[in-house]
């Protein structure tokens, strides 16, 4: 079973900068296309960001968010990443990191067979 832990969630001024952390276990994540989803309360989950497998190396991000946020790969570390910066309180939300058992990048969250169990991001205005 693939484990997927997320870090780095905490509560933060807006226009402050946080870096999440996904660590995975159980499979090498550089096969594989990760991403980013956020739920606020409710809200439906949301696509953040994506990356596809390392030897590709194609990003997508959110509409509401590119330009401020940044995935990318540790693949010695088995860890993916998510820079944020310039943080809203719009972005205040649980921050899911997910795997997909392919290469290409999906915006659904239905696409994505593993995922973390999330981690609080909290902007204040």
């Amino acid at each position: 079973q693939v484990q997927l832990v997320e870090s780095g969630g905490g509560l933060v001024q807006a226009g402050g900068s946080l870096r999440l952390s996904c660590a995975a276990s159980g499979r090498t994540t550089s096969r594989y296309a990760m991403g980013w989803f956020r739920q606020a309360p409710g809200k439906e989950r949301e696509f953040v960001a994506a990356t596809t497998n390392w030897s590709a190396a194609s990003t997508s991000y959110a509409d509401s968010v590119k330009g401020r946020f940044t995935i990318s790969r540790d693949n010695a570390k088995n860890t993916v990443y998510l820079q944020m910066d310039t943080l809203k309180p719009e972005d205040t939300a649980v921050y899911y990191c997910a795997l997909r058992l392919g290469n290409l990048v999906r915006y659904e969250a239905t696409m994505y067979e593993f995922w973390g169990q999330g981690t609080q991001v909290t902007v204040s205005s």
